[in-house]
């Protein structure tokens, strides 16, 4: 590189003696592009062909030159795999009209003088890893600018102010950054703006008023930000406006009548925002719309007829609100519908023929109150892929003219009280992927017919069926999840089962299974759950990895089951003795008599069982001795423990060792960080507030006066490196929620981690739940107001692509005034070394929150693992139990009492008796639904925690109506 750095500033020197005219500026050409190689890293040798040697770089990989003037007017290097910094070497191509970086590694500060280049129209950055605020210089001084995209970066700050002054602007899209606060007042002026997209930010405030005075925009996408207040009503006045999103963010009021005005309009999203009121029927005016999703609101009143004229329509999407009345007939006559959602609504009535009969491919009309019968006219000719009745009150037999839809993909009729037999036809549709009819009153056996290979989920759990399960089954190979629970099942598991390859959860729980269970199941690769619970099964589990670690709450309750893992010895089956004589070769036949010789060494023989437990006995002699030489690592020093908190007014730790472990106390936000308590308040048991996976909290006090509470990472050793560690926390510290424990620093050395957070004064929810007297419980409203703090806070990590992975209720912290706060969360991030195995038995330490995902190493760890440990929440804050409680012969989980309960229609009997039947029930048994969707065996089949936050809203009673007393 040196030598190329001496050729740069030799070239520079020529270019200042040969001054202007034609042929210095191609010098400059070559000159810029060089500096600008020689800054950055090129790993795929992308830029091989740009050569100092080469006077015209028009021919270099991504340069164009213009034909008139022979100067570089395009440069394109997107995708190239550049990184590095971005140098001032583009500040000379003065001819350049268009520059785009775009899906590099590039970072760093982007230059505010790229705005000076005087042909440039074009600048495209986007997704590379730039940070810092965006340079207020680059908007304040552009000359030609019209495009331009910063997206997908690490930029910060606020939109810049001046960004209004850069009138040649056409498109700006500064989207899937951190920008933060309010909007611009004047960002309306720019009256030449086609295209704003300032999605997948953190802005606040209100939207400014003006909107109207862009009349050329277009296009305008702000999704995804903390925007409150009403939308504007001059919204409608931009006659150009072809697509407005603005979903996800929280909006309140009215839909402005304005909107009827936007003709041109093809695409309205104004989902998941806290919109009231009814949607009017002017709506039918909009004849451009194609896409009309008014989901997750607080919207009311009656869906209008006047959506059916909407003839370009092709989604809409109305769920999550309060619509009431039947669904409209006139949907159908929309030819253009391919997708309609009204899921989690109060609709009532019947439902439209069109479901069946026009061209509409997906329907959910989920979580209503729909009623009678299921029809499907007799010559049906349709498109339709997917649908979904559940969770109403359908009624009647499932029509069998439902197989003559060969293109249909998804049938979902659960949670309804359907009856009669399942017909044949259904399961043996060739198109057919998940097929649901779970909880509703079939009976019969399961057809000989089933064997659709396409089929991926059958779920015919909950209902009156009888008979064998069909050995067919085994020819539905791309079959993932089976439940046949709750039914009355006779005659032996299957062996054919054993060909799905693709299995990762089967439920045959409480049914009369008898027989033993096919060696063969311990082949299957994907397997995540296996319950067989409630059962007459017998003989011994299959041998297997599996097997071996399957939960016993999977097993119970089969008299006839044995094996190590059950603690019971298989009848005929003696263990095989191991003879630790040296003096004897041949071990004794377990089926052969002891003769003499034998007994007299049979003190010296142990069973298998035996060394299995004195093997298990020194595993955990081990761990304990690791985990103490750990801790003792981290304690050693004790001289550097007792001064590393001596601390002065300044971030830098004062010690009187020149110690290199001499650490760096860091508090977000500055201030003075001195404790005023002794330093070693932290290995002081008296100042202990608990015990976690990750370390022991401690609580100390700040010279200010202000209560902290200081967690010691106790895994050292696994702990990233200075450089890492700090990148994750500062990380985590920028997090502020009313409902996340707020980080206020940390500290640092090689042997010693402290993270400083704010002290929450009310302890912990599972000290509430489960060591309170019934006169100092949680009221209803209080634990509802506490799932929906914890569901919000979730929502919010997510967002920020941060999991929490160690979910539970001792994790929960409640405030001065009872309010939620989730704390414990991001710290896996700062321990590379933990994989799945050591999280999910240290970190998921109460095994009932533990998703079953982390038992399988084949299946990638998603946030949807959060999804489940709050499903489990949800219901011992409800319950008032314990998500897994151990009997003296059998295991009792949650999950499995709630669902009984609702089956058998005896929800007050499974709410905490401590509030004495004071809760409203129509709060009580959607939100007990809610838990159990979040704990779905199949992360896919788990809402995401904003959909969450949305159903809960929507559960949510009127605060003025009475509460409804059970008992």
């Amino acid at each position: 590189m040196r030598p190329l750095a001496l050729l740069v500033l030799a070239l520079l020197a020529v270019a200042d003696a040969k001054g202007g005219g034609a042929g210095a500026g191609l010098d400059d050409d070559v000159l810029g592009l060089i500096v600008f190689k020689a800054d950055v890293s090129d790993p795929d040798g992308r830029l091989a062909t740009w050569s100092e040697d080469d006077e015209r770089p028009c021919a270099w990989a991504g340069v164009t030159c213009d034909a008139r003037t022979g100067r570089v007017s395009v440069l394109s290097l997107a995708g190239f795999g550049l990184s590095g910094k971005l140098g001032r070497g583009l500040l000379r191509l003065e001819a350049l009209q268009s520059l785009s970086l775009a899906r590099n590694n590039l970072s760093g500060n982007v230059p505010a003088d790229l705005a000076r280049l005087p042909a440039l129209q074009a600048l495209d950055l986007s997704a590379n890893a730039f940070a810092g605020p965006i340079p207020e210089g680059l908007f304040g001084r552009c000359r030609a600018l019209r495009d331009v995209s910063l997206a997908g970066n690490a930029f910060s700050g606020g939109v810049p102010r001046d960004v209004a002054a850069c009138a040649t602007l056409a498109s700006l899209n500064l989207s899937s950054n951190r920008l933060a606060g309010a909007l611009p007042s004047d960002i309306w002026s720019l009256n030449a703006l086609r295209t704003l997209d300032l999605s997948g930010n953190a802005v606040t405030g209100d939207l400014p008023i003006g909107i109207s005075r862009m009349f050329n925009l277009r296009e305008l996408n702000l999704r995804g930000n903390r925007l409150t207040g009403s939308l504007p009503d001059d919204i409608g006045d931009c006659p150009l406006l072809r697509s407005l999103d603005l979903g996800s963010n929280s909006l309140s009021g009215n839909l402005p009548e304005s909107l009827r005005r936007l003709s041109t309009c093809t695409y309205l999203d104004l989902s998941s925002n806290e919109l009231t009121g009814s949607v009017a029927t002017w709506f039918g005016e909009m004849a451009g719309l194609e896409v009309l999703d008014l989901s997750g609101n607080k919207l009311s009143g009656e869906i209008p007829e006047s959506i059916g004229g909407l003839m370009s329509l092709r989604e809409l999407r109305l769920s999550g609100n309060g619509f009431t009345g039947a669904l409209p007939e006139s949907i159908g006559g929309s030819k253009s519908l391919v997708h309609v959602d009204v899921s989690w609504n109060s609709l009532t009535g019947g439902l439209p023929n069109w479901v069946f009969a026009s061209g509409v491919q997906w329907v959910s009309v989920s979580q209503n109150t729909l009623s009678g019968e299921v029809t499907v006219p007799m010559n049906v000719s349709s498109v339709l892929q997917g649908v979904d009745l559940s969770s109403n009150a359908f009624s009647g037999v499932i029509p069998p003219e439902i197989s003559k839809l060969q293109t249909l993909q998804s049938l979902n009729m659960s949670w309804n009280t359907m009856s009669g037999s399942i017909p044949a036809s259904i399961l043996g549709m060739k198109s057919l992927e998940v097929l649901d009819l779970t909880a509703n009153r079939l009976n019969g056996s399961i057809p000989a017919a089933i064997g659709a290979e396409s089929l991926k989920e059958l779920r015919l759990g909950k209902n009156s069926l009888t008979g064998n399960i069909p050995a067919q089954i085994g020819n539905c190979s791309a079959l993932a999840s089976l439940d046949l629970s709750h039914n009355n099942l006779t005659g032996e598991i299957p062996e054919m089962i054993a060909n799905l390859t693709n299995l990762e959860t089967v439920d045959l729980s409480r049914n009369g299974l008898t027989g033993a269970l096919p060696k063969q199941l311990s082949n299957l690769p994907h397997l995540l759950q296996f319950n067989i619970s409630h059962n007459q099964l017998s003989g011994d589990l299959p041998p297997g990895s599996f097997f071996d670690t399957i939960p016993l709450s999977s097993v119970s309750d089969n008299p006839g089951l044995c094996g190590a893992k059950l603690n019971s010895s298989c009848p005929g089956v003696l263990p095989k003795p191991l003879v630790l004589n040296p003096n004897t070769s041949d071990p004794v036949s377990p089926t052969e008599p002891l003769s003499n010789g034998a007994l007299h060494h049979k003190k010296t023989i142990l069973s298998i069982s035996a060394l299995v437990a004195i093997g298990a006995a020194a595993l955990i002699t081990v761990g304990v001795i690791t985990i103490t030489v750990l801790n003792l690592r981290v304690r050693a020093p004790g001289s550097h423990s007792a001064t590393v908190l001596e601390l002065s007014d300044g971030y830098q730790s004062q010690s009187p060792t020149t110690d290199m472990n001499a650490g760096k106390l860091v508090m977000f936000g500055g201030g003075n960080p001195e404790f005023s308590a002794s330093t070693h308040a932290l290995l002081n048991k008296d100042c202990e507030l608990g015990r976690g996976g990750f370390g022991t909290v401690y609580k100390t006090t700040l010279r200010d006066g202000q209560p902290v509470a200081i967690k010691k990472l106790t895994v050292s050793s696994l702990v990233k490196s200075q450089v890492e560690f700090e990148r994750e926390v500062k990380m985590l510290g920028k997090l502020r929620h009313r409902n996340l424990v707020a980080l206020k620093g940390y500290y640092w050395t090689p042997s010693l981690q402290l993270l400083i957070y704010e002290f929450v004064s009310g302890g912990n929810l599972h000290k509430q739940l489960h060591e309170s007297s019934t006169t100092n419980c949680l009221s209803w409203k209080e634990r509802f107001d506490i799932v929906l703090g914890i569901a919000r806070s979730l929502s919010h990590l997510h967002r920020h692509d941060i999991i929490h992975y160690n979910l539970k209720s001792s994790n929960i912290l409640l405030d001065g005034s009872g309010e939620a706060k989730v704390g414990d969360y991001g710290l896996a991030k700062l321990l590379p070394m933990l994989d799945r195995y050591v999280l999910s038995s240290k970190v998921q330490s109460a095994l009932g929150y533990m998703a079953p995902e982390f038992a399988c190493r084949t299946v990638k760890i998603t946030e949807k693992c959060d999804v489940y440990g709050f499903g489990v929440l949800i219901l011992e804050i409800l319950t008032g139990r314990a998500p897994v409680e151990y009997m003296e012969d059998d295991v009792i989980v949650l999950c499995d009492v709630v669902r009984a309960a609702l089956d058998e229609g005896k929800v007050e009997e499974c709410v905490d008796e401590r509030l004495c039947g004071k809760f409203p029930l129509e709060e009580a048994v959607p939100i007990m639904k809610l838990g159990l969707v979040c704990t779905s065996q199949v992360p896919s089949n788990r809402p995401d925690m904003s959909e969450v936050v949305n159903i809960l809203e929507l559960i949510r009673c009127p605060q003025d109506s009475p509460e409804t007393e059970l008992g």
